[in-house]
């Protein structure tokens, strides 16, 4: 049994969770200094689903051991991780506008109207629904234009912004988590955009994408796989191949596939 597992078992009575070896991979990249993902991206590269490190009802044992290591055995600067906690009351993005900011950048209402006429960098963009993969692929390609969805959140500033894009010739594409509420979501920002063609937005993520990706990486899930309204035929299409699968797919486990399909869309 490994140090971390024997402390916490003297410490707290419990067992460790099975999981508890690959947690452990984990917990020598902390002692070695490595710079991680996010937790989301962190979780999924162990085999987990997305929200097993952050949320106590995802997977409890899991949840339980790993933050008691990090409290109990680390000391706060030695965990040195990619956050996803991006500011989101209004618009963050990387390498749209032509300035010579640090990237990313986060966007206030009050600013909105002054950047509908700022000279931009790009005249393309990659939409990305999930802020841990929005702050990673960034990480990876810092010269990437990305922009960040942040789940649901779609304020009347975003929107406004997302729309003046549009209307200055930025083409988006989407790239979201293929379960029943990520399809909706991209429904409903689709919905809001009044440029964009749905050839475009779902170059990357297209309904033959959704469904090989889905049969290669799919993880089972009723609720999580529901058959939920949408709008376009296209986004019916993924919402079907998802319910009728019974699994979805999360955007942390398709880093490397984003990075080859991303690279071929920005030289088009």
């Amino acid at each position: 049994m490994r140090d971390y597992q024997q402390r916490y078992t003297l410490a707290t009575g419990k067992r460790v969770p099975v999981e508890a070896d690959v947690l452990d991979g984990l917990f020598d990249r902390i002692a070695n200094g490595d710079v991680l993902p996010p937790r989301g991206q962190q979780a999924v590269d162990l085999g987990l689903t997305a929200h097993s490190l952050n949320d106590p009802q995802e997977n409890p044992a899991v949840y339980d051991y790993y933050h008691w290591i990090l409290a109990n055995y680390f000391a706060p600067e030695q965990i040195k991780e990619v956050s996803a906690k991006l500011i989101g009351m209004a618009f963050t993005c990387a390498n749209i506008f032509a300035t010579d900011l640090p990237q990313p950048m986060t966007l206030n209402p009050w600013q909105i109207t002054a950047m509908t006429r700022f000279p931009l960098a790009t005249d393309r963009a990659v939409i990305v629904e999930n802020n841990g993969v929005f702050a990673w692929l960034l990480q990876l390609h810092p010269d990437w234009p990305l922009i960040n969805q942040s789940g649901n959140d779609f304020n009347a500033a975003y929107v406004a912004l997302m729309q003046s894009l549009e209307s200055r010739s930025v083409r988006f594409t989407y790239l979201g988590d293929l379960d029943s509420r990520g399809i909706q979501m991209a429904d409903h920002l689709f919905e809001l955009l009044t440029a964009t063609s749905i050839d475009t937005f779902t170059a990357l993520q297209s309904p033959a994408n959704v469904v090989r990706w889905l049969m290669l990486a799919g993880k089972t899930d009723t609720q999580r796989t529901r058959q939920l309204t949408v709008q376009n035929p296209v986004f019916q299409k993924e919402m079907n191949s998802i319910n009728l699968l019974g699994k979805f797919v999360e955007q942390e486990q398709l880093i490397q596939t984003y990075e080859t399909l991303i690279i071929d869309w920005l030289k088009q």
